[in-house]
């Protein structure tokens, strides 16, 4: 293999005391970091929860790809200030011919690159699905005395339509002869659990920030909740034309939609050439704390995806009492109660309209839901994924012990 630069960045390095438990905590992800005056950010909500994990190690190295911009709004630093080394793989993927080809001629190169640094870890944490998670998957088969964890934040349903990729990952990981030592954290719980496999969960919200919030009265005015990205698998115009039918029909309704995307240009336009432009408002990207207050105030949140790993959106909805309209996809007829928290429906308009007239002719049972979806929701706060995350770590939690 002929000789390569490996381009390594080390930040907020400095003299660390003798420990005698020094953990070198190794991440491996196809989420990029990006640089702001020599600082590293990255997608808010990861930085979130990897901060959580970061706080149990003496040092971190991530292995992963390295972006050049991203909207302001959507990332945040690492709190971090302990020993922080960045190597950079070089990024690629299959969506293409051309594009496989260049990834693959990429691979010996990121592959030795992984298996330097899984050499040199502690503990080492996969962040799946992705390609370079892919590469990851095969390389921590040469380390089965190591220590693993992997957040497998897709689908983990078997019967749901995956590309192959991911199916292969899930192959891997769930196999006990080949991975070894190894907890993958998954959202739900799947009849193939076993001693690899670990159902968790993500947590948004602080149990600090819990106050009473009585569920919404359904006289007035029906404020209606979009939070995701204008794609096509989450069909926003589908959410748009059910807001459209309800005024038609002479109901007070008014919808926020927050995010951005490839559909959001062609939803404006259908808002403003159908004259909804007061009842229907696309706000484009809010922070987390500006989407928080919106949930309060919402009664509904309608969440029509085809793809989803967690769904963050039903989470923060149930945990401020917006009772989710949402397709059956990933754990969400879980996360739903499997109708109690939030109703299931399909991707049909004329269903999420009956959904929600139904809540309307039924207000004891919109009530109830919302109750219910806040004190489920509400079990789930950042002090307990911090907890949990540690007990994790250090081979406590309860879902390690049992599996022993």
């Amino acid at each position: 293999m002929t000789s390569t630069k490996i381009k390594t960045r080390v930040l907020f390095s400095r003299e660390q005391d003798s420990v005698q438990h020094h953990m070198k905590f190794l991440v491996v992800t196809f989420a990029s970091i990006i640089y702001k005056a020599e600082k590293p950010y990255a997608y808010a909500p990861y930085v979130k929860e990897m901060d959580l994990w970061m706080a149990n190690a003496d040092e971190t190295h991530y292995v992963c790809p390295e972006q050049e911009t991203e909207d302001d709004l959507l990332i945040a630093p690492f709190k971090s200030e302990k020993p922080f080394l960045h190597t950079r793989l070089s990024s690629g993927d299959l969506t293409t011919p051309v594009r496989a080809l260049k990834f693959i001629f990429k691979m010996p190169k990121n592959f030795l690159i992984i298996y330097k640094a899984m050499r040199q870890a502690d503990h080492i944490h996969l962040r799946c699905p992705g390609n370079m998670s892919l590469l990851g998957c095969f390389v921590q088969i040469l380390f089965p005395k190591k220590t693993k964890t992997c957040k497998y934040a897709g689908n983990w349903d078997w019967k749901s339509k995956q590309p192959f990729t991911y199916r292969l990952q899930q192959m891997l990981l769930h196999n006990t002869f080949l991975t070894k030592n190894m907890k993958v954290l998954v959202y739900g719980t799947w009849p193939d659990k076993n001693k690899n496999i670990l159902p968790f969960y993500t947590a948004s919200y602080s149990e600090k920030e819990i106050i009473s919030t009585p569920p919404r009265s359904l006289n007035g005015e029906i404020r209606i909740l979009f939070v995701g990205s204008f794609m096509p698998s989450k069909e926003p115009i589908t959410t748009i034309k059910v807001c459209q039918q309800l005024i038609n029909s002479g109901h007070n309704v008014h919808l926020d939609m927050c995010g951005d995307g490839s559909e959001k240009a062609a939803c404006d336009a259908y808002v403003a050439s159908n004259n909804l432009q007061h009842s229907i408002v696309l706000h484009g990207n809010k922070t987390a704390s500006q989407v928080k207050e919106m949930y309060k105030k919402a009664h509904f949140l309608v969440f029509i995806s085809r793809s989803e790993g967690w769904p963050k959106v039903v989470a923060e909805s149930l945990f401020w009492g917006c009772v989710p309209i949402t397709t059956a996809v990933s754990c969400v007829p879980e996360m739903v109660g499997y109708g109690s928290r939030g109703k299931l429906v399909t991707n049909n308009a004329t269903e999420v309209i009956a959904a929600i007239l139904y809540y309307f002719n039924n207000p004891a049972e919109y009530n109830a839901a919302a109750e219910d979806g806040m004190q489920w929701s509400r079990q789930f706060t950042l002090e307990k994924f911090e907890n949990d995350i540690k007990k994790i770590l250090n081979g406590t939690h309860p879902g390690i012990t049992n599996s022993r």
